[in-house]
Formats: C-alpha cells, sequence, structure tokens
C-alpha cells in the first residue's frame, strides 16, 4: 500500500518570552495557537529569529537614533583590544587560545542580569560597573539585578539604550575595581574562525559552548519580547545589519552576554537565534563588536 505523503509543518517563530507568534512574511492562517498553559515565570534571552526574514546581503552596520536616561553618564568608557581608554582598565587576558583559557579569562566579565520577570547576560565593560546587554533584555524595565561570576549580586539601572542596535548600558551599583572585557577588531573576524560564548541560557548562569564563524555580513530580523498572546499582528521587530553567524549554541538567557575569539576578546555580542522548536538549531548570531562598542560609548557619554 503506498503511503500518502505527509505535508510537513510550516515552522514557526516564537519572541523570548515563550508567546507563540507568526512568522513574518507568511499568511496568518499558517499560524494556530496552541492550547493554553499554565503561565509561567519567562525568560528573555536570545530573540527568536522569523526564518523568512533572514538575507544574506551585505551591508554595514549602522546605529540609528538614540535614547539616553536622564541620569548623569560615567566617564569612564569601554577598553579596546589594544590598551584602554579614559582610565578604564583593560581584561587580564590569560587566554591561550584553548576553549578552557578562554572560558578562564571570560568567565569573570560576563555576568546575568535579571529583573522580577526575565533573565539575560551581558559583559562588563568598565572597571566601575558598565555593562553591555541586548536593548530587549532590559527593554520590559523594571528594577535590575546583575549577578557577577562569583555570586555576588548588585542592583543596576539604565545608563541609555539604543532600540535600532538592539544595545544598551547599564551601570552596577556599589562596586568598582572590576575586570573589564577587551574588544577586538571585529572587521577582522573570518569565516571558520573558532569562537566561545558564555551567558546564562535559561537562567543556567556561567555557561560556556563553542563553534566556528559561520558566515559573516548577515541581515536579519528578529522578534523582541513582551508581545501579547497569540499576536499575529504588529509584532515588534529588530533589524541587525552585517551581524556575525555562528553555531556555537546559543538559547533564550544568552542574549546580551559576549561571543570570544580564542585570544580571550569580545567579538561580538549574541543577540538572536533562529530556532523551529525555541531551542539552539546551531544557527546564531552577534552584533559586531566594534558595533556594540561604537554604540556603548555614546550611550555612556549620552550622545544621540
Amino acid at each position: 500500500m503506498t503511503e500518502t505523503p505527509r505535508t510537513p509543518e510550516p515552522a514557526t517563530a516564537v519572541f523570548t518570552d515563550d508567546t507563540p507568534t507568526p512568522p513574518t512574511g507568511f499568511p496568518n492562517p499558517l499560524f494556530v495557537p496552541p492550547q493554553p498553559q499554565p503561565p509561567r515565570k519567562s525568560r528573555k534571552g536570545t530573540a527568536i529569529l522569523v526564518g523568512a526574514a533572514v538575507m544574506a546581503a551585505v551591508v554595514g552596520g549602522g546605529t540609528g537614533a538614540w535614547i539616553t536616561s536622564s541620569a548623569a553618564a560615567p566617564s569612564t568608557v569601554v577598553s579596546t583590544a589594544g590598551g584602554t581608554t579614559s582610565g578604564t582598565p583593560a581584561a587580564n587576558n590569560t587566554a591561550t587560545g584553548s576553549i578552557s583559557s578562554v572560558a578562564a579569562a571570560g568567565l569573570p566579565v560576563v555576568v546575568q542580569i535579571a529583573n522580577q520577570n526575565d533573565i539575560g547576560s551581558g559583559v562588563v565593560i568598565s572597571s566601575d560597573g558598565l555593562i553591555l546587554t541586548n536593548n530587549h533584555v532590559v527593554s520590559s524595565g523594571g528594577s535590575f539585578t546583575v549577578t557577577f561570576n562569583d555570586g555576588s549580586k548588585h542592583p543596576a539601572t539604565v545608563v541609555g539604550t539604543d532600540p535600532s542596535t538592539d544595545l544598551a548600558v547599564l551601570k552596577v551599583q556599589g562596586v568598582s575595581g572590576l575586570k573589564a572585557a577587551t574588544f577586538a577588531d571585529s572587521s577582522q573576524v573570518k569565516v571558520g574562525d573558532q569562537v566561545v560564548a558564555i551567558g546564562s541560557p535559561e537562567g543556567l548562569q556561567g555557561t560556556v559552548t563553542s563553534g566556528v564563524v559561520s558566515a559573516l555580513n548577515r541581515n536579519i530580523s528578529a522578534g523582541e519580547g513582551n508581545q501579547s498572546p497569540y499576536a499575529q499582528s504588529g509584532a515588534s521587530q529588530t533589524n541587525y545589519k552585517g551581524v556575525i553567524q555562528t553555531d556555537a549554541p546559543i538559547n533564550p538567557g544568552n542574549s546580551g552576554g559576549p561571543l570570544f575569539n580564542m585570544q580571550g576578546q569580545v567579538i561580538g555580542i549574541n543577540s538572536a537565534i533562529y530556532s523551529p522548536n525555541k531551542g539552539s538549531v546551531g544557527i546564531g548570531f552577534a552584533i559586531p563588536g566594534n558595533t556594540a562598542k561604537s554604540v556603548a560609548q555614546q550611550l555612556v557619554a549620552g550622545t544621540n
């Protein structure tokens, strides 16, 4: 007896608050809301990509309009791979090319960021507590707690955000003398380079994964969190330009955490994944480090 072939079900994309959402570019009838489930605490992290919106055109990353807080910005700025600026110490780079050495150098500069409902990641960019993360990690507002690798917890406030590039800077209260990350020149990253991602996937702080750079200069559209249940139109989207594609496993909760090269330097900020099943399928995307560093410096300076 000949079996009738089954029509494959279309992959759906979801936001990181676990709210089902139809993929951009697909007709709404393809989206069927599942049965209601008991509510649970969401964990905001890596924005889930809308698969139909992935494009391979090569363009440079822009910065767009700025949104900054009214509070006075700290004077320190992001450290660079070649040294320091404005008195910010560079990271003590102990990485020697192995994954374990990159992890040893990177873990102390990676933090977990949480508010009442959501969990994301971030990276220390100054000795006095400036933290670089994704805008979608902090966009829900509320009070934030930053947890360091040693387990210490401190309150943090938003210095500034740039939704157009999905980047934000926090300031941790009551800290000093922190180890700060260094940034490599991300324009020198090559396809096939080995990389290490560190963050808090599903709230599991200090998770280390590794992979390679799969592609460069991807342009993608991804959904942000905090959408109403079963939203079928008007979903908030972020357009990422010129991002780094990696197969290093990243999942919701990794958002805002760093992607390191094998010298323990930041080459990108993990921000989105393509996932038809809400988990890692080896297609992740990071905002290039050069873009992230430039945006962070402007947010700290309060420019717009």
